[in-house]
């Protein structure tokens, strides 16, 4: 017996020996460099071992047939073999450096964050509120970042040689379709929106997603608040009105409010516009916006909704009369945006939205009049799907649709109709692929078809960007964009086709301690512009898209908000070079609106004794070119060059009152944008002229600002 005992468990012993199995093979990275320390083990067991200096490895296991072999090390993306254990022999496994979203590459060609929790930012919310000069309007706190054209008759953004209504606005993704508050002509404008209900921008001066179109030049995307941090109520006094915000909270639902009245009556009466301007009621405007918010545990609701009437009644100089033009003007509008999103478990997110305008003018020129009535609305769909770390997908589609009437009253004639019904499809798909935290990339299609115009375009989206050291990094992009002909133009004529600008964009970023420097090179081609044969577009006026140009230039951006204690300034610089065959140009000539040089610097500065924030922006353009009827030449001459010294100065007369004072222009310099020349020449043969000025040199701006809140800290300009 003993005997069998001893063979039988020699026999066990043996055939255990036999069934083991030696793993072996060496870890490396992507450039064949050892790793050393990745854990190496079979799933599911004890069986594994550590790579050494080398990156070779080595263990023995019991294990049998198919497996998998796990190679796992910090920084880098974990590796799984699968097979027959038997052929786990002499491996080769190279890992790849797993993407690190605080330091790895990003893709920033074209675009400027503000945001307090965007890596990239370059501005924070609350710049739009403390730059001397912006008085609180987020596009004038835009217009001192490069790529931007000061035109200060107009208070839009003009983009990179494009026109401002080659710029859209996006509130949580959904258009914005007048975004604008309704003025006279050469008298600037203000977006409708308040900057205290939105949590970061996004700013892309070109080469933008394919989840957005309709926009030649640059697209702002505002993203409103998702989760206030607690019940607050805003108190403003200023000297051109007032307005008061409350924010309500209830577990995860919250709504904020926001309401304002401005009326520059009594302005006008202490310190009256003296340049081409007389007031019979100076501009007044109610306003007020809502945002309800319901956080679920896994989706989020937003409601947004704004309403806006406006109302004046201004005599203007006008070089064709001898008297001043009266313009009488009430414009009406309320926006609805609602949008929601899903988290899935699986790593989908569905996003949908809906927006809604109503904007009605009804306007007086002289004895005529113009009743204007326009209805748009916005419809999207958006999936996203995060495969890893590595690679995202998003697609989606879109519907816009604008109906347009619009009624012309001469005494004379009668009355004149015209108007459009146009509804436009949209799909797009794009995908985010870091291959590694150097290098990554955005690629992106969007397709588009108007009902209106009965045409279908494609375009391509593509941005690259490299990280060769820790804080600097190369950019690239390149897209087509499409967008439909101007109100202006379609309510006349439908037989044209989409305007077409492509985009090709070179930045370099580098951000250190407090630091950021960004440069830009880029490069847009025009094609299919509009053309007509008449002065202004008209039912009878010939319409091509023959037209064409193209824009290019280089920007430069600095900010330091460390160098020097309690300063913060930033930098900007813009070269444009452009020209255009376009409207009822001759030929092709660089527009009115684009100055050759742009130059604008802001400055924050912190007296701690004063308890004050001070602030000077200066921004300096050169002439901008005017067509003078007198000589052959067409867009030849030039204005002088613009000067801006703005001031503000900000006072915690407590920790939530605040006490500001600003003025614009404060050395008044004489400021020309451009040249109104008679219809028709004298009995000399000359065209008489009156150079187009703003109102009134400078503007003050005085306010009183309270906030009442639970910790009795926060005010409206929390960075004092």
């Amino acid at each position: 017996m003993k005997i069998i005992f001893n063979l039988i468990t020699f026999l066990l012993c043996t055939g255990i020996v036999f069934a083991q199995q030696t793993i072996t093979g060496k870890v490396t990275d992507a450039k064949n460099n050892p790793i050393e320390g990745a854990n190496i083990y079979l799933e599911g067991t004890y069986d594994g071992a550590s790579s050494d200096a080398n990156g070779n490895f080595s263990f023995v296991t019991a294990e049998e047939g198919l497996q998998t072999l796990i190679v796992s090390i910090l920084s880098y993306e974990p590796h799984y073999e699968a097979g027959d254990v038997s052929y786990f022999k002499d491996l080769h496994i190279k890992l790849m450096e797993s993407v690190n979203s605080l330091s790895g590459v990003t893709l920033t060609a074209g675009t400027f964050e503000a945001g307090d929790n965007s890596k990239v930012s370059v501005l924070k919310p609350l710049d739009i509120v403390t730059t001397a000069g912006a008085a609180g309007d987020f596009v004038a706190a835009l217009q001192t970042l490069p790529g931007t054209t000061t035109v200060n008759e107009d208070g839009r953004l003009f983009v990179r040689g494009g026109t401002a209504d080659e710029t859209q606005i996006f509130i949580d993704g959904l258009r914005v379709f007048q975004p604008f508050n309704a003025t006279p002509n050469n008298t600037p404008t203000r977006g409708r929106f308040s900057p205290f209900l939105f949590k970061g921008i996004s700013f892309s001066t070109g080469g933008y997603s394919a989840e957005y179109g309709q926009a030649l030049s640059s697209v702002l995307l505002l993203n409103t608040t998702d989760v206030p941090l607690q019940e607050k109520t805003d108190i403003s006094i200023m000297s051109v009105g007032g307005g008061v915000g409350h924010t309500e909270i209830w577990g995860d639902q919250s709504l904020s409010l926001n309401t304002s009245y401005i009326n520059l009556a009594p302005y006008e009466a202490l310190i009256p516009s003296t340049q081409g301007v007389r007031w019979n009621s100076p501009f007044e405007a109610i306003s007020g916006e809502a945002v309800f918010r319901s956080k679920g545990e896994k989706s989020m609701f937003k409601l947004y909704t704004g309403f806006n009437h406006t109302n004046l009644d201004i005599e203007q100089e006008d070089v064709n009369f001898d008297d001043y033009v009266r313009f009488q003007l009430k414009n009406n509008n309320l926006y609805f945006n609602s949008s929601y999103k899903y988290f899935f478990t699986n790593d989908w997110s569905l996003t949908s939205g809906a927006s809604i305008a109503w904007d009605t003018n009804d306007i007086g020129i002289e004895e005529d009049k113009v009743n204007a009535k326009e209805t748009s609305s916005h419809i999207k769909v958006k999936a996203r799907k995060n495969f890893s770390n590595r690679y995202d997908l998003s697609f989606g589609a879109e519907y816009f649709n604008t109906n347009y009437d619009e009624t012309y009253t001469d005494l004379d004639i009668g009355d004149f109709t015209s108007g459009y019904d146009d509804g436009l499809w949209a799909a797009f798909a794009e995908s985010d692929i870091f291959l590694s935290n150097k290098f990554a990339m955005k690629l992106g299609v969007r397709a588009t078809h108007s009902s209106l115009l009965e045409s279908f375009e494609f375009s391509p989206r593509v941005s690259l960007a490299y990280k060769p050291g820790e804080d600097g990094q190369f950019s690239l992009a390149y897209g087509d964009f499409y967008q439909r002909p101007l109100s202006e133009v379609v309510k006349f004529e439908q037989n044209l086709e989409m305007e077409k600008a492509s985009h090709y964009i070179l930045n370099y970023q580098y951000i250190k301690n407090g630091k950021t420097f960004r440069t830009e090179l880029y490069y847009k081609d025009y094609d299919r512009l509009v053309k007509y044969n008449t002065d202004m577009p008209q039912f009878n006026s010939d319409y091509s898209n023959a037209g064409g140009g193209y824009a290019q230039g280089i920007d430069v951006f600095w900010r330091d908000s460390k160098s020097i204690d309690n300063l913060d300034y930033w930098f900007s610089y813009s070269f444009l070079d452009t020209k255009r065959d376009y409207r009822n140009f001759p030929g092709k000539a660089t527009p009115n609106f684009a100055p050759k040089h742009n130059v604008s610097l802001v400055t924050k500065y912190w007296v701690d004794k004063l308890r004050s924030q001070v602030g000077f922006s200066y921004s300096y353009a050169t002439g901008r070119p005017y067509d003078n009827p007198n000589t052959p030449d067409f867009m030849m001459e030039k204005t002088k060059s613009y000067n801006n010294l703005s001031f503000n100065w900000a006072y915690l007369i407590d920790q939530q009152k605040i006490l500001y004072f600003s003025v614009s222009n404060l050395l008044s310099f004489n400021n020309i944008s451009n040249y109104q020349y008679a219809d028709a020449p004298d009995m000399d043969g000359v065209y008489n002229r009156r150079a187009i000025t703003p109102p009134a040199d400078s503007f003050f701006f005085v306010g009183f600002f309270w906030t009442i809140s639970n910790d009795g800290k926060s005010n409206q300009l929390d960075n004092l």
